[in-house]
């Protein structure tokens, strides 16, 4: 795409700037902070000035700025909100699961298929795939989520369980970081299942995850994340874990709740993680819990509809007072999709959140669930211009036109890196 630094979008039908610097909670989540021929001055990768276009206009001639320094774009009759940001996904992978899913769509439960293969039988795919093969699919992976308006993403190791293609997962991510747009926010997942080598041994596992996997990923990864669910990992185990990860500098993260309630939720305020993701059957105690510690919140919907379960209660905890967070969990098993439009077509109708809940949920506090609240995820001043065109004239539209990719325009710290027309 074209790179210039300066733009200046005005007359905005809806700016909707999600306004804040830290997760919102509870009501607040219903705060979308919409301004009518809205405007947005985008200069050296950050966000310069917002309001109406008529104030823009005005700060530009206070500041002496003229019409040379940037590109013009007319929003027209459309939407411009915060790039989107998946806080929860495992995109860099090796070979495919299609035939599971089809045995799960003729009723084989997704707890069989892990004793057959499962999370292991990707860990094989993943070891045997080339640097380049990962880098390749993971790159287009990038560009079908740019196509849908997200500019941050988490990525997940996970698939190795080894050193080396721990290693390699992260090294992957690292060099897309460097040449797709999107900004990746690495994280190491040694424990999302017990490595082959160590079968029957977890304590034994986790030992080699403190003694080598850390020390060897440290400075790769800003998060560690654990699978905290019955018959993966308990809560000695992850309490050993992630105590170590905090002493050598990793922010936490876990799964938990997933599939059964086994406290993950309590566990995960007691470690005060920055985020706790899935929480199917996240407990009443562990929601205030939560709510204490002010741990975000991850909901996983695109999962939830993929194995055909229950979706997480997000309604009990907004009404709370949690700050709710939305991701894809993008991976190759429970959930190959990395679709925000499904995200958001399942949490308004499914999960009974309100489009302004979900909004949100998939930028200020997706970002908070990355302790990044403070430089992405609203369109305030000082922020990284991560900044999205929709081609509708309402942001109800996101819910309204469900399931369908109203994405016309993505800037990524201040560049316009898709853009794709609408219409005739």
């Amino acid at each position: 795409m074209e790179h210039m630094s300066n733009y200046l979008i005005v007359n905005a039908k809806e700016l909707v700037t999600v306004s804040g610097f830290a997760g919102k909670c509870g009501e607040e989540m219903q705060d979308v902070g919409v301004i009518s021929n809205g405007a947005l001055y985008l200069a050296d990768g950050k966000i310069m000035d917002v309001g109406t276009t008529e104030e823009v206009q005005n700060w530009l001639l206070d500041q002496g700025i003229t019409s040379e320094c940037y590109l013009l774009v007319d929003a027209g009759n459309k939407v411009v909100m915060p790039g989107f940001i998946d806080s929860h996904t495992h995109f860099v992978f090796g070979g495919y699961r299609d035939d599971e899913y089809v045995l799960r769509l003729q009723g084989v439960k997704y707890s069989e298929l892990m004793e057959e293969g499962g999370i292991r039988r990707t860990v094989s795919s993943t070891r045997k795939a080339s640097f380049e093969e990962l880098y390749d699919s993971g790159y287009k992976r990038l560009q079908q989520m740019l196509m849908m308006g997200i500019t941050t993403v988490e990525g997940k190791s996970g698939y190795g369980l080894d050193l080396e293609t721990e290693l390699k997962q992260l090294d992957v991510m690292e060099k897309l970081n460097q040449t797709h747009p999107i900004h990746i926010v690495r994280t190491y997942m040694g424990a999302h299942e017990l490595a082959p080598e160590f079968a029957g041994s977890p304590d034994q596992y986790i030992d080699f995850l403190i003694k080598e996997g850390l020390p060897s990923v440290r400075g790769k990864a800003k998060f560690c994340d654990i699978f905290t669910e019955v018959g993966v990992f308990d809560h000695k185990q992850t309490r050993r874990l992630l105590h170590k990860a905090v002493e050598m500098g990793f922010q936490l993260k876990m799964h938990a709740d997933e599939m059964v309630p086994y406290g993950g939720a309590e566990l995960a305020a007691e470690l005060k993680t920055v985020s706790v993701d899935h929480l199917l059957n996240i407990s009443d105690n562990g929601i205030q819990k939560l709510k204490e510690s002010g741990t975000v919140a991850t909901l996983l919907p695109n999962t939830a509809f993929s194995l055909r379960e229950k979706y997480a209660p997000a309604r009990r905890m907004i009404d709370a007072g949690l700050p709710v967070a939305l991701a894809s969990d993008m991976n190759p098993g429970s959930c190959y999709s990395q679709s925000i439009p499904l995200i958001i077509a399942l949490a308004t109708i499914e999960m009974k959140m309100t489009i302004e809940e979900t909004i949100t949920a998939l930028t200020l506090n997706g970002a908070a669930a990355l302790d990044l609240a403070d430089v992405t995820g609203s369109l305030d001043t000082g922020k990284d211009a991560d900044v999205i065109i929709l081609d509708a004239p309402s942001y109800k539209h996101l819910a309204y036109h469900f399931a369908m990719n109203l994405v016309e325009s993505v800037f990524i710290k201040g560049n316009l890196e898709y853009t794709r027309k609408i219409g005739p």
